[in-house]
């Protein structure tokens, strides 16, 4: 089985565009193709490598698409300086890389921000998606579901503690002292949860690089930089949960801190460096051998006492949440459905990891050979990705099946049946 995981911000996308009147036009489309190319190449340094190579916009409401160059398939027509069109079906949308009509394509979703230098954050850090196999390092979106639990939560947020304090300080001495405790709180938490250090890195050399290259090369001055860190760690502990997202705002402030002192060291690392111990070796970091008693020491200077009572709240309501999704996804009778040539988009801040059944996405579109499947109401994802459950249909129109929350339009050759004595759906292939 093929699968491709295009992994989206798109509520991220609808949130920052709030309260935005931009007008899509194709001048205004390529005066954001002209900051890229311009930014890319005040950076080409950065990796020694020109970022700015195909790239599409796309509004995800309607699917007219735009690009900086041709397509093979001749979707793609000359608008001005620019090329626009209607992107298939049977294409996901998302902020991501995508190979499509003979070329890596990165792809960003419209409305950009107004705000030039997010703007070119965002553009750069999906530009780098399209070059990162070609720097060595392999396309991962690892799951962290330790993060989901109440000391995984606990010992990141103070680890993003001590890192707004670092990036706040006014000397080196001080930056040292707390990033020895990020790092610290960072390193007890790996103890707690096997193997989490190897997921944990797949992910920040994935999208925690991705982000560095875009806070680079977004042009930021140092005190816009801060800022940008600091509101971007606030705003991510907003999310209900951090199993996919906390590489974005991890990995760019330990990046650029040790950039401000040498801007070679991402040309020294590739896709099989332990990010955890470059950091602690570069920053001449001693981690305390005793970690338990080390990180409970720590805890109260990064608001420990506050997190712990959160977390320890939340933890009762995502016991009450995961019964509910495997009442609606297991025990009760359910749709399931197995992939063959899957593709799949979703928005990686939502997820609930349901103990070793799967994780359910709220939000999550699928295309296979059987069709698109779209969900707005959550679907259990099986633990090695080969199948998607979803709560039984309710309404059959020709070859568009739906249910609560999601559609399926079924492709040709395809049916569905129920098993009687379950009750539970399944695919049929003719």
């Amino acid at each position: 089985m093929k699968r491709t995981f295009l992994t989206a911000f798109f509520f991220f996308i609808a949130l920052s565009a709030k309260g935005q009147k931009q007008a899509v036009s194709p001048d205004t489309i390529a005066l954001f193709f002209d900051e890229l190319a311009t930014a890319s190449s005040r950076n080409a340094g950065l990796w020694n490598k020109d970022l700015y190579g195909p790239v599409i916009l796309i509004d995800p409401k309607t699917r007219e698409f735009f690009a900086n160059e041709p397509d093979s398939e001749g979707i793609l027509k000359r608008n001005g300086k620019i090329y626009s069109g209607v992107l298939p079906a049977s294409i996901n949308i998302a902020n991501t890389a995508v190979n499509w009509g003979g070329k890596r394509w990165a792809m960003i979703m419209l409305p950009l921000s107004q705000d030039k230098e997010s703007r070119i954050n965002l553009l750069a850090h999906e530009s780098f998606h399209s070059i990162q196999p070609a720097l060595g390092f392999t396309l991962n979106n690892a799951e962290n579901n330790h993060l989901d639990q109440k000391e995984g939560r606990i010992y990141l947020r103070l680890e993003l503690e001590a890192l707004k304090q670092a990036v706040r300080s006014t000397s080196q001495k001080e930056m040292k002292q707390h990033l020895t405790s990020a790092l610290t709180f960072r390193k007890y938490r790996n103890m707690l949860y096997k193997n989490s250090e190897t997921a944990e890195n797949l992910l920040e050399l994935n999208e925690g690089i991705a982000e560095f290259t875009g806070l680079i090369v977004s042009g930021r001055n140092n005190e816009q930089t801060r800022s940008s860190l600091l509101n971007g760690i606030n705003d991510f502990m907003k999310n209900p949960t951090f199993v996919r997202s906390f590489a974005y705002y991890t990995t760019p402030v330990y990046g650029y801190l040790l950039y401000k002192k040498d801007k070679d060291w991402n040309k020294r690392i590739d896709g099989k460096t332990d990010l955890t111990g470059y950091f602690i070796k570069a920053f001449n970091v001693i981690i305390p051998s005793d970690l338990k008693k080390a990180a409970g020491n720590l805890a109260d200077r990064y608001n420990g006492k506050s997190i712990t009572e959160e977390e320890t709240e939340r933890e009762e309501k995502t016991r009450r949440l995961i019964a509910e999704y495997k009442l609606k996804f297991i025990q009760q009778p359910h749709f399931e459905i197995k992939f063959e040539k899957m593709n799949v988009s979703f928005d990686p801040r939502n997820i609930v990891p349901i103990e070793d059944k799967g994780t359910v996405y709220p939000n999550i579109r699928v295309t296979d050979l059987w069709g698109i499947l779209t969900v707005e109401n959550g679907a259990l994802m099986s633990p090695n990705w080969d199948k998607i459950s979803i709560s039984n249909p309710v309404k059959t129109e020709n070859k568009k099946i739906s249910g609560d929350g999601w559609i399926l339009e079924l492709a040709d050759g395809y049916t569905i049946s129920k098993d009687e004595s379950s009750g539970n759906y399944r695919l049929v292939k003719n």
